[in-house]
């Protein structure tokens, strides 16, 4: 069924986007320093959230339509996970990026360090979530 394999494919790609942010990104532009730092973040973080914003989006939407064809609620459960990176980010990482994008780079100090070693953090738990969601869709495919 195409619209599954859609839903596996832009929830695997979100995923891969996501663990290679936690696992090569943020531990290179932590070697900056913090004006640096938050100008490679800014740069980032602006053209990384529209690529996996409607990703999930898409993926969400495929997992569901999957759903709505074969009732198999597998489809439902990954649509379900990969949905939850919207309110995780609008409501958890959300506040935290504004302040971030708020910060002169002329300010950029210790404490903008410290908080863009806790967006990773937060950040990780989309890479979990979007690999939970990439494993139910292929259980869902069998």
């Amino acid at each position: 069924m195409l619209v599954g394999q859609l839903a596996l494919v832009t929830a695997a790609i979100f995923a891969g986007a996501a663990v290679y942010i936690n696992a090569a990104e943020q531990p290179a532009r932590l070697r900056l320093e913090p004006a640096a730092l938050l100008a490679e973040w800014k740069t980032s973080y602006g053209r990384g959230f529209a690529m996996q914003a409607s990703l999930a989006l898409a993926s969400t939407l495929c997992g569901l339509s999957a759903f709505w064809l074969t009732r198999q609620w597998s489809w439902f459960i990954g649509a379900g996970l990969m949905f939850l990176n919207w309110p995780y980010t609008l409501l958890v990482i959300l506040p935290l990026n504004r302040r971030l994008e708020a910060t002169p780079l002329p300010n950029a100090d210790d404490e903008t360090r410290r908080q863009i070693e806790a967006w990773g953090k937060l950040h990780a738990v989309r890479s979990l979530v979007s690999m939970a969601a990439v494993i139910v869709f292929l259980w869902a495919g069998q």
